[in-house]
C-alpha cells in the first residue's frame, strides 16, 4: 500500500534562506573583522607556500590534464599554473591544508575556515583576469577578504552547535557549503539562485570522517578541504546557468539531510550571522600540529627546558600524564603504530614526545625520516591522557573556548616535575597581542621560501597595511605569488 505525498514544492529551507539573505545583505563592518581577515589571508597563503616543500602535495597539483592552461584562468601562488577555477580551488584548498597549520575553529564541530580560501581566491582571481580583459573594472582585495570573513561565519556559527563528526560526517562539508554560498555572492548571483546553490550543497554526498581516525588514518585529510571548496566552486557555477534548485534540501521528511544523515535533527543556532568568527579565529602560529594538542607542545617545550636545566634526560622518564579535554581524547589520543605522517600529525603523544626529545615540532618531524628515532616511539607509549571535566567544560564555554592541556612528568625514581598547564595557546583571541607579531613572522619565513628578496618586500608591501592591500585589485595582487 502506498502513501501518497503532496506534489507541493516547499518554499526553500529556512536555514538555507538564512545563508542567501547573510551573503547578500550584510555589511561586514567590524574593524576588528577586517583586520583578521587580512592576518588569515597572509598565515593561510603562507601555509600554502610551505607546503609546496612536500613532494606528497605537489604530486597532486596542477591542471586535470598535464599541459592544460586556461585563458585567463585563477593562478595557483607559488606555482606557474594558471587552472580554470575549479582546480584552481582544489590546488589552493590542498595548500594550504596540507600541513594542519592553517586557522582553526573549535566548538560542537571542528574545523579550518580558511580552507574556504581556496574557492575565494580562484574565484576572485579568474573574475578579475576575465574582467581586465574585457575593459572592465576587476574585483578588489576587499572583495576577497569581505567574502573570507562571510565563509568564516557560515561554517563556523553552524559549527558551534552542530556535531557533524558525531555522525561520522567529516567538517568539510561546512566548507563545501560556506564556499558554495560565498563564490555565488561573488559571481553575482540572486538570493534566490545562492539559495539553489547551497540547496545543492547539503544535497551532495558529505565526505566521512574515517581518513582521520585510527586505523585508516591517512592524507586525504590534507586534500579533503581542497575538495571540498572545490565543490563548492562548481556548484555555484551550476547554479549560475540558472539550474533550479532543491528548497527541501534539509528537511524533506525520509529524504533531506536531516532525516538521512543527522538523525532526524534540525541544526540548532547559538547566534545569528554576523562577524563573530573571523573576530575570534584561532590561528596556529607556534606548531603545525591538530589544534587540541597546541598547549600540550607548548608545555612539552617548557618541560624540555626543564629536563635540561636538571640534568635529567628523556630516558629517566616513566610516565607522562597529559590532562586534557575530551575533544583532544577523541580526536588525537592515539597509540599504536602510525604509518605515515598524517598518522603522526593527528596523535598527541607523537607530538608531546618529539616536543620533549628535541625542543621542538615542525612540519618536518612528522615525516619518516624523524619517526624512525626508536626514542619517539619508547616515550610516547608511556603517555597518557586523562579528561579535566572543567577543561571540558571551558572548551564549550562561548566566554573562554579555551583548549587546555596540563603535563606532568614522572621519572623512575619516583620523583617527578611539577605539572605545567597551558590554557590558551598563543594563537588564541586572549593572546592575540602575543601572537600577530609571531604571525606575520611566519609570513615572512613561508615567503622566504618561495621567493627572492625583491619579490618577499614587495609582497610585505601589499599585505601589511590594510588600506593598501583592500584596494589593490586581485590579479594584481595574486600578480606577486606567481612564478
Amino acid at each position: 500500500m502506498s502513501t501518497l505525498v503532496p506534489n507541493v514544492r516547499p518554499e526553500p529551507d529556512q536555514a538555507m534562506v538564512d545563508i542567501a539573505d547573510y551573503v547578500t545583505g550584510f555589511a561586514v563592518e567590524s574593524p576588528l573583522a577586517w583586520t583578521t581577515a587580512r592576518h588569515c589571508l597572509l598565515d593561510t597563503l603562507g601555509c600554502g607556500l610551505e607546503a609546496l616543500e612536500y613532494p606528497a602535495c605537489t604530486r597532486l597539483l596542477g591542471p586535470i590534464v598535464p599541459g592544460t592552461v586556461v585563458p585567463n584562468g585563477a593562478r595557483v601562488p607559488g606555482t606557474g599554473y594558471q587552472l580554470d577555477p575549479v582546480q584552481a580551488a582544489f590546488n589552493i584548498g590542498a595548500m594550504v591544508r596540507w600541513l594542519d597549520f592553517n586557522d582553526t575553529w573549535l566548538a560542537a564541530e571542528w574545523g579550518h575556515p580558511s580552507d574556504n580560501l581556496g574557492g575565494i581566491l580562484a574565484v576572485a582571481d579568474w573574475l578579475g583576469r576575465t574582467a581586465i580583459a574585457e575593459d572592465r573594472p576587476p574585483p578588489l582585495m576587499r572583495d576577497v577578504l569581505r567574502a573570507m570573513v562571510k565563509a568564516h561565519e557560515i561554517q563556523g556559527c553552524i559549527a558551534l552547535e552542530n556535531s557533524f563528526n558525531a555522525v561520522g560526517l567529516d567538517h568539510v562539508v561546512l566548507v563545501k557549503v560556506a564556499s558554495t554560498a560565498v563564490v555565488a555572492g561573488l559571481l553575482g548571483l540572486s538570493r534566490d539562485a545562492i539559495v539553489n546553490a547551497v540547496s545543492q550543497a547539503w544535497v551532495d554526498g558529505q565526505s566521512l570522517r574515517t581518513y582521520r581516525h585510527a586505523p585508516n588514518t591517512g592524507s586525504r585529510k590534507s586534500w579533503a578541504a581542497g575538495d571540498a571548496t572545490s565543490r563548492g566552486v562548481r556548484l555555484a557555477m551550476i547554479a549560475a546557468t540558472g539550474e533550479m534548485g532543491c528548497p527541501g534540501a534539509l528537511t524533506a521528511p525520509g529524504w533531506g539531510f536531516y532525516d538521512v544523515s543527522f538523525k532526524g535533527e534540525p541544526f540548532r543556532f547559538q547566534r545569528p550571522y554576523g562577524s563573530y568568527v573571523m573576530e575570534n579565529v584561532l590561528f596556529k602560529i607556534s606548531f603545525p600540529a591538530e589544534f587540541h594538542g597546541q598547549t600540550a607542545v607548548e608545555a612539552a617545550l617548557l618541560l624540555h627546558d626543564r629536563l635540561a636545566r636538571a640534568g635529567r634526560r628523556v630516558e629517566e622518564v616513566a610516565a607522562v600524564t597529559i590532562r586534557t579535554q575530551a575533544a583532544c581524547i577523541r580526536i588525537i589520543d592515539k597509540q599504536g603504530p602510525l604509518d605515515n605522517p598524517a598518522d603522526r600529525d593527528h596523535c598527541i603523544q607523537y607530538m608531546v614526545a618529539v616536543a620533549l626529545i628535541f625542543g621542538r615540532l615542525t612540519a618536518a618531524d612528522y615525516e619518516d625520516e624523524v619517526a624512525a628515532d626508536p626514542r619517539i616511539d619508547r616515550l610516547r607509549a608511556k603517555i597518557a591522557c586523562v579528561e579535566d571535566p572543567q577543561y571540558t567544560a571551558d572548551y564549550h564555554d562561548p566566554a573562554k573556548r579555551s583548549i587546555a592541556n596540563a603535563l606532568t612528568l614522572a621519572f623512575e625514581d619516583g620523583t617527578a616535575l611539577d605539572e605545567v598547564a597551558v590554557e590558551y595557546p598563543v594563537g588564541h583571541g586572549r593572546r592575540r597581542d602575543e601572537g600577530i607579531p609571531l604571525l606575520e613572522a611566519k609570513f615572512r619565513r613561508n615567503l622566504a621560501r618561495r621567493f627572492p628578496v625583491a619579490r618577499q618586500e614587495a609582497i610585505l608591501a601589499a599585505s601589511l597595511d590594510q588600506a593598501t592591500l583592500e584596494a589593490m585589485p586581485v590579479p594584481e595582487y595574486v600578480d606577486l605569488y606567481a612564478n
